[in-house]
């Protein structure tokens, strides 16, 4: 497989064997805010404002991740008068959500618990 091959294999791997594509895909999904805006779009369509209330940062933050999203893929919008209504672009981004909470279900402490990731780690890595 030559460079050039490898870029526009999708599923083509890093050095450590993981797919570049997936990688890329986590690491948008990897954001809390972009987190909470899919969540929030998993339950129907919703406006910048809409988005902004939900996950409380600054409209241009939420157009921001907005506009992450949008250039995976992940997003699509459309106009509604002067206003545009985002929503999912691919519904299997559902059925990746419900895995995600099934697997954190199963391992959430663990996962919770992380040295490297996990949430209680970091906020009792910034109480000491």
């Amino acid at each position: 497989m030559t460079m050039n091959d490898a870029e526009a294999d999708p599923m083509a791997s890093t050095s450590c064997g993981a797919p570049s594509a997936a990688v890329a895909l986590f690491r948008s999904l990897g954001d809390p805010a972009r987190l909470a805006i899919l969540r929030r779009l998993a339950e129907g369509e919703a406006r910048v404002t809409d988005l902004v209330a939900c996950v409380g940062l600054a409209q241009s933050t939420v157009s921001a991740h907005l506009s992450c999203l949008r250039d995976c893929g992940l997003v699509t919008s459309r106009p509604v008068g002067r206003a545009s209504l985002y929503s999912l672009a691919r519904p299997e981004l559902l059925d990746l959500l419900a895995a995600a909470e099934q697997l954190l279900a199963a391992t959430g402490e663990a996962v919770d618990l992380c040295p490297a990731y996990g949430t209680r780690s970091a906020s009792e890595g910034s109480a000491r």
